[in-house]
């Protein structure tokens, strides 16, 4: 079973910055077991900012910052405009792990462990 894990753009700075992972091309690496997770492109949707009701039903949710697109949403850092709504969102990526494995228990360890 998979299960998608989402990095805050702001969390993976610091992890960077203090050297507990690398990003390579479209992954990251924790540095502590050289382990590599490939990375999607995404945001969270924190909340709509228009005061009208969420007609996408995206408040909450982490979405693919390409399927965003596609549905016509113009993403700006920390904005998202989709139609006549406009959205407060935390920019980040998805990694897709093995949820019933090694994988997601490292994960999870690691995150807890980096902050």
């Amino acid at each position: 079973m998979k299960r998608r894990v989402f990095f805050p753009q702001g969390a993976l700075d610091l992890w960077v910055a203090d050297d507990r992972v690398e990003l390579t091309g479209e992954s990251v690496v924790l540095k502590p077991s050289q382990r590599s997770f490939p990375l999607l492109d995404a945001v969270r949707v924190i909340r709509e900012l228009t005061g009208e009701p969420d007609p996408y039903g995206l408040v909450g949710k982490v979405k693919l910052r390409a399927d965003l697109e596609a549905r016509g949403a113009e993403i700006l850092e920390g904005s998202m405009v989709l139609g006549d709504n406009a959205f407060d969102i935390v920019p980040g990526f998805i990694a897709t792990v093995d949820a019933s494995g090694f994988d997601a228990a490292e994960l999870a360890k690691f995150a807890a462990e980096a902050g």
